[in-house]
């Protein structure tokens, strides 16, 4: 039975639109991600640098997490926690009808999407307008985002146009994408204007001093935060970290592994509301630090390492997967790498398993991961308890695998016997299945040489020295290598 996933990346495979798309937008930030890491040297030791501080935070989340709330309390925030996505929803909807508005205008925020707010206030007669221009697009087209930051990366600007003339016609404006953004911006504009509360995401939160920061780049998102006379911020758990002084490193390495930036156009420091004195800015703010499943992964020593994840999409970027397919084939909110991870713990096993078998294991994610999670072995426990999960299940044969590779051993451990089987092999190769089983659902089954590596190896002289009492030397050994050579080259597999 082919699964859920295996359907949508059929059908995105067959959308040349869309994979053209991704593959011009994905080749320049991948670009960008070279230039802006010029010295592999300092790259590694800001990697380094960034693993150790989320780290720490992980190590310390409980303290540091009523750190925060004491810190923000003291600063005039108010915090409030939510267990699961319909309790934070719950928050915001009562944090609306209390300022009598008939909704809000959003930064982009990843949470929000995770609740599926929207939807929820749709439900309740309200609204939700995204101001991010990637949101808003894919708001118009009742589509969920492609990507951590570029949410509207599978599109063209000719897709854009159709979609902007059927909301709002104007056929001076042709596909010009000056006059694309003209017309959303001043959409939005009038949004922001009328709108009594705005909501944004959380980059990071400082428990040292009850700092909020948010990154980006249109300044939607200082617009959301200081125009409306509310701002709810929503901040998943993980999103703490410890010192102030341990907010500039992580910011290097979000820009410059998102989209190649020193910095983003707007870094906003959030300290709690307008003070007496001050002409601009909410006259509340309140956080909504939200769980939903993050500390069942924080409880799971194996999974725990995908909670340092600081959203760049990095880890999208350089996915031969991802870019092949897009977002919306996972089905899920977090698509590529990281979703394939986080995703399972966030919503089961049963629901979204699968999406571990969307990878190669080829390690370029956890290559590019700017705090060196080290996504393919998370990915391959993932199988693993898939696996476990459909045994105890009584789901598959578990025991024919076993067998199979005690076979393997065997014979691959007895010379004569792996001579005699691999020489049976080629002789009959024109049987070999052309079907075997889920390995093929992607892969072409592997054709059987006419010759063996021995038959080719004796044919080319290398194994004379075998029968003369001498050391046989493969083609692809090499003599010189010594110790120091090996250990050179036990690199950093992160």
């Amino acid at each position: 039975m082919v699964s859920d996933f295996r359907q949508r990346a059929q059908a995105a495979l067959g959308n040349a639109r869309v994979r053209a798309n991704l593959r011009r937008a994905l080749d320049g930030l991948m670009a960008k991600y070279q230039a802006a890491f010029p010295d592999p040297a300092e790259r590694l030791a800001l990697r380094r640098q960034g693993q150790a501080i989320r780290a720490q935070a992980l190590a310390q989340l409980p303290e540091l997490l009523e750190q925060l709330e004491r810190q923000c309390t003291r600063n005039g925030i108010q915090v409030h926690w939510a267990e699961t996505a319909a309790e934070g929803n719950r928050l915001i909807l009562d944090l609306l009808r209390r300022q009598g508005a008939d909704g809000l205008v959003k930064g982009k925020s990843m949470v929000s999407e995770e609740m599926e707010l929207n939807a929820f206030l749709a439900d309740h007669g309200l609204e939700a307008v995204e101001t991010d221009l990637g949101e808003f697009i894919v708001q118009l087209a009742g589509e969920r985002p492609s990507h951590l930051i570029a949410p509207a990366i599978h599109k063209d600007r000719f897709e854009i146009a159709e979609l902007f003339a059927r909301h709002f016609p104007d056929p001076s404006r042709g596909t010009d994408i000056e006059a694309l953004a003209a017309t959303a911006r001043e959409v939005l504009r009038a949004r922001f204007r009328e709108a009594k509360v705005g909501l944004s995401g959380v980059n990071f939160a400082v428990a040292e001093t009850g700092t909020l920061c948010l990154v980006e780049n249109e300044g939607n998102g200082r617009l959301c935060t200081t125009a409306p006379e509310r701002h709810i911020a929503v901040c998943g758990l993980e999103k703490v970290i410890a010192r102030l002084d341990q907010l500039p490193p992580l910011l290097t390495l979000l820009t410059r592994s998102a989209t190649g930036q020193r910095i983003t156009t707007y870094v906003n420091l959030i300290q709690g509301p307008r003070r007496a004195g001050e002409r601009d800015g909410p006259r509340e703010v309140h956080l909504i630090l939200l769980d939903n499943g993050r500390s069942r992964r924080f409880g799971d020593p194996e999974q725990q390492a995908i909670l340092r994840c600081i959203r760049c999409g990095s880890c999208l970027n350089h996915c031969p997967v991802y870019v092949r397919l897009g977002g919306h084939a996972y089905g899920t909110l977090y698509p590529g790498p990281v979703g394939s991870v986080l995703e399972p713990g966030l919503r089961g096993l049963a629901a979204c398993g699968d999406l571990a078998e969307a990878s190669s294991l080829c390690g370029a994610c956890s290559s590019a991961c700017p705090v060196r999670i080290p996504l393919p072995r998370l990915l391959v426990d993932l199988r693993r308890e898939r696996v476990d999960a459909a045994r105890e299940g009584g789901l598959r044969p578990w025991f024919l695998p076993r067998i199979l590779w005690a076979l393997w051993g065997r014979v691959h451990a007895a010379p004569a016997l792996y001579r005699a089987i691999t020489g049976l092999a080629t002789r009959g190769r024109f049987l070999s299945p052309r079907r075997l089983g889920s390995w093929t659902h992607t892969r072409a089954a592997p054709v059987l040489a006419a010759k063996t590596l021995h038959r080719l190896a004796r044919e080319e002289g290398f194994g004379e020295g075998r029968e003369q009492g001498k050391s046989a030397i493969s083609p692809c050994q090499a003599p010189e290598t010594s110790q120091a050579g090996r250990q050179e080259s036990d690199h950093d597999p992160l």
